[in-house]
């Protein structure tokens, strides 16, 4: 786990800019479902060329804080911004991509519609060969003109991969993406992930696999009960929580919040 790139707010503690310079930025997120509040002042960055795995036990609040992000959820409080706007602006919008965790599609679309209406919804140009591509990559060229409702799971998720590299987003949000793949699937993501934060975007990825986040992601944060307890590079986790230099994210995790992986 590597740290590439450095900026954005002054910490947790420093007030941010009207347009932090961090091209996702949380800010004192609070989300409550009826009296139950979920998220209580969740904040963090991430800044362009930058991987940040959010890791936390089930029911810690990543897929909450991901679909707030992204506007299925509205905050109860806080602030959110997305390249540099708020991130219920048109323009935030189109600069963000969520892959969810359970792979949704419009069943009665072909694999090869389903691109063709994110390209019109997003007015692309010339998006054909890129369309293609994708779905080679992907090996869903064979299921091009399949019905969306008879691809497994594993191919749906595929799909909304494809569909969100495709229009190019600044921001990814993905919530446990490797979770349906093949081994030959998971390699081609992650290193589509790499080339994207290389390329300068900004990547959020909730996981469960931690030794894939430790070899993937530059930083993590770690998520208890609604709170961000830990966030940092490996050496920086290992001097927080004062373990060794050997010590594995996993090491990390487990000592950060005393409990074991669970899913979800």
């Amino acid at each position: 786990m590597e740290r590439h790139v450095a900026g954005g707010w002054a910490g947790a503690a420093g007030e941010p800019a009207s347009r932090p310079e961090s091209h996702l930025a949380v800010r004192g997120l609070v989300k409550t479902f009826g009296a139950t509040q979920v998220l209580h002042g969740v904040t963090f960055q991430v800044a362009r060329g930058e991987i940040v795995a959010i890791l936390g036990p089930n029911g810690a609040g990543k897929t909450t804080t991901l679909k707030t992000i992204a506007g299925l959820l509205r905050p109860t409080a806080g602030q959110v911004w997305v390249a540099g706007r708020p991130h219920t602006h048109p323009e935030a919008r189109r600069a963000l991509a969520l892959v969810p965790e359970v792979p949704a599609v419009y069943e009665l679309l072909t694999t090869w519609e389903h691109l063709e209406f994110i390209a019109r919804a997003f007015a692309l140009d010339g998006w054909q060969p890129e369309a293609e591509a994708l779905l080679r990559r992907y090996h869903l060229w064979e299921k091009r003109d399949a019905l969306a409702a008879t691809l497994s799971k594993g191919q749906r998720q595929k799909l909304l991969i494809c569909g969100a590299l495709l229009h190019q987003p600044e921001v990814f949000l993905f919530d446990e993406p490797l979770v349906g793949l093949d081994p030959a699937a998971q390699r081609d993501l992650k290193d589509a992930l790499r080339a994207l934060r290389d390329q300068g975007a900004a990547i959020l990825v909730s996981t469960h696999m931690l030794e894939t986040a430790e070899r993937l992601c530059d930083r993590a944060l770690v998520l208890h009960r609604g709170r961000v307890i830990a966030e940092g590079g490996l050496d920086a986790l290992r001097a927080q929580f004062r373990l060794a230099g050997d010590a594995s994210l996993e090491d990390i995790f487990l000592e950060a919040t005393g409990e074991g992986l669970e899913g979800g």
